[in-house]
Formats: C-alpha cells, structure tokens, sequence
C-alpha cells in the first residue's frame, strides 16, 4: 500500500441490501418516546429507585426539590414509554418498574455496538497490516 493512500474499505459494514436495522424500523416511536424518558436525570433516578422497589408518588418526588404535581408528570412520561405501571389502591398510587421497553433499547444499542466493534477490528487489521507493510 502506498504510505500516501489510505484505505477505508473494510471500515464500513454492508450487504447488498446496505445496513439495516431492524430494531429501528419496527419500533422507531416507541424507542424516541423511551429515549425521550430517559433524556431526564429525575427520571433515570426515579426508575433507578423503582428497579430496587415499587414506591408511592410521594416517595419518588421526596429526593427531589418538587411537587407532587411535578413529580406525577415526570411518572406519566415514564408510564406512557411503558417503563413504569401505576395501580392506585384508595388515595396511593404506587409505581413499579417494567424493563421491558429498556430492552428494546439495548437491543437497539447491541446493533450499533457490533457495527463499532466490527468497524474497530477492521482498522486494527489495517493498521496492523500498514505497520507490517513498512
């Protein structure tokens, strides 16, 4: 290989149909309303405590500096991505945790993973080779 011409062939990963993601085109709203949930650090901590035990209202808005008005709204995001359900016994309304959306997220995530570890493993060969070829 020339010292002057660089290759980026084995960088990008393609089938002749181009890269597809299927995980993206099957469930692309319901991953930008879970991702638009966890864009909010109350929330990420309000799920974080959720993945320990289920909680009333009351005590996931306690850690914070907000209402219980606030803090509801920040569940009903968290319910309408499918992350948290919401039963109401009397005046309580407890929370729990419902991962399942997150996995759709991770999967989502492992795609993009294999593609930079493919891509990282490629340049390495590349590197590994141009060192060889000097």
């Amino acid at each position: 290989m020339n010292r002057l011409q660089h290759s980026t062939d084995g960088l990008t990963i393609s089938s002749k149909d181009g890269i597809v993601n299927h995980v993206v085109e099957d469930s692309s709203e319901q991953l930008d309303v879970v991702f638009h949930a966890l864009s909010d650090s109350t929330r990420r901590s309000m799920l974080h405590t959720l993945a320990r035990r289920q909680c009333s209202v009351g005590e996931l808005a306690a850690p914070f500096d907000i209402s219980l008005a606030a803090a509801s709204k920040h569940i009903k995001v968290l319910e309408r991505a499918g992350l948290v359900r919401r039963t109401v016994h009397g005046r309580t309304h407890l929370c729990r945790l419902d991962p399942r959306p997150l996995r759709d997220c991770a999967e989502w995530m492992d795609f993009y993973e294999r593609f930079w570890n493919q891509s990282l493993d490629a340049l390495e060969t590349a590197l590994l080779q141009e060192d060889r070829d000097e």
